[in-house]
This record gives C-alpha cells, sequence and structure tokens, in this order.
C-alpha cells in the first residue's frame, strides 16, 4: 500500500469516508478521539483502506490506558485495516512501562495478519538536527514497516532538517512518512513527498485538525498532485 504516497484523510468519525474518498488514498481512524471506535470499526463498509491510530495520551493524544491496544488488536482483526500506528518510544521501551510488552505484542499480531506497522515519533516541542532525525527515522523503520516522525519547525532551517532527513533516510532504503508541524513547517506536508515521504495526513473538516498546522484534505491533495506533475520529466519528441 506504501510503495507510493498515501494521502490519509484523519477523522474520528468512519462516517465521513465517503466524503473524503474523492481526495484521499486512506482513512487515518483516530480511535482515541472517536466515541465507540469498535463499533464504527465494525460498522465501516467504506472504499478507503483504514489506519487505525489510537494516539498514547504520553504522545499529544488522548488514550489514557493501556486499554488502547486493546482496541488496536481489534481494529488488526478487521479487513478494512491496512495499517497500524504505534508509538516508537512504546516499541523501543522507553515509554511509561508496562507499554512495551504490549506494545511489540500488537506489532506481532499486526505483521502476522499483513497489515503494516507505522512506528510513530512526534515532537512537540522542537526539530531535532538533520543527524538525529535520521536516525530516529532509522530507528523507526527498524521498529516497523514505516517510520513516521513529525517535529514542530519553528524557522525554514527546522523545515529544511525535515525534508533532508527525508531524502536521506528514503535513499538508505526506509519507507518513511515525514512532516513539519506549525506554521513554519506547514509547506513540507505538501513537498515531504518529492524527498520520499510515504504518507501525508489531512483533516476532512479543517475545523477537526488532529496536528498543527495542517492543510484541510481537499487544499492539500490539490497541492501534492501539482507538485507530483510539476516534478515529472518533460519526454523529448
Amino acid at each position: 500500500m506504501f510503495d507510493e504516497f498515501v494521502l490519509a484523510a484523519s477523522t474520528a468519525d468512519l462516517s465521513v469516508a465517503d466524503q473524503a474518498a474523492s481526495h484521499a488514498d486512506a482513512i487515518e481512524f483516530r480511535m482515541d478521539l472517536a466515541e465507540d471506535p469498535r463499533a464504527q470499526l465494525g460498522e465501516y463498509d467504506g472504499a478507503l483502506p483504514v489506519i487505525a491510530t489510537n494516539r498514547a495520551d504520553w504522545e499529544g493524544g488522548q488514550a489514557d490506558s493501556l486499554a488502547r491496544y486493546d482496541e488496536l488488536a481489534t481494529a488488526v482483526s478487521h479487513n478494512a485495516v491496512t495499517a497500524v500506528d504505534i508509538e516508537l518510544a512504546a516499541l523501543q521501551g522507553t515509554a511509561p512501562p508496562p507499554e512495551a510488552e504490549r506494545a511489540r505484542s500488537l506489532r506481532d499480531a499486526a505483521q502476522k495478519a499483513d497489515v503494516s506497522v507505522i512506528a510513530s515519533v512526534h515532537d512537540f516541542e522542537s526539530t531535532p538536527a538533520v543527524v538525529e532525525l535520521t536516525e530516529l527515522l532509522a530507528d523507526a523503520a527498524n521498529a516497523g514497516d514505516i517510520a513516521k516522525l513529525a517535529t514542530t519547525a519553528t524557522s525554514r532551517d527546522d523545515a529544511l532538517a525535515i525534508l533532508q532527513a527525508t531524502h536521506t533516510a528514503s535513499l538508505a532504503g526506509h519507507s518513511v512518512a515525514t512532516m513539519g508541524m506549525g506554521e513554519a513547517g506547514r509547506h513540507t506536508r505538501a513537498i515531504a513527498p518529492l524527498y520520499g515521504s510515504r504518507i501525508g495526513y489531512a483533516p476532512v473538516d479543517p475545523e477537526s485538525a488532529t496536528a498543527p498546522g495542517q492543510y484541510p484534505l481537499r487544499e492539500l491533495a490539490a497541492l501534492v498532485d501539482s507538485l507530483e506533475s510539476d516534478s515529472q520529466p518533460v519526454s523529448e519528441d
């Protein structure tokens, strides 16, 4: 699924999937923000594949107990779910205990079910140096199938660091998804696919953005399409 760029429409309401289908390639279902997420998944019959995310409160989400792993395990069993997001800190054992055992068990179950694992890292305060970003992407790629890295950009230098790390990690053979949060990094959401980022995220409803600096779905889809078209080599007759 992630051999090419995938634009995921982020939502806590799977009933909007049909509305998103004309612009998105997948749905990111924010289970931590949803009402009765298991029931929503059980009733889902949309055409878009689902990325299941149940973000922990210690990584910027609203899931505040280990029960989130039970919900994600249920999600993995649904045919529509093609990827599951697990925090890298949990997979590495640096998150609050006993996260590691549950995270690794979920990863094993997902991969056994042929569900891709997105190992994610979020920094809501800063953007580290390129070397550290590249190392984080390599660690996340080794821990899962796709390395997701979202950092907070406060300058053009931060945005350039994100793009450089994306390019370097992609050239190294890693499947990555990268973005700069905040206004200074906003444009990276449209440009990062040109440097190898495989997943972009945008809210169906702009008022329900799940991260700072997100473009609305329709706008990001148009930007990515335009940039990809402009970057194609011109054939010579």
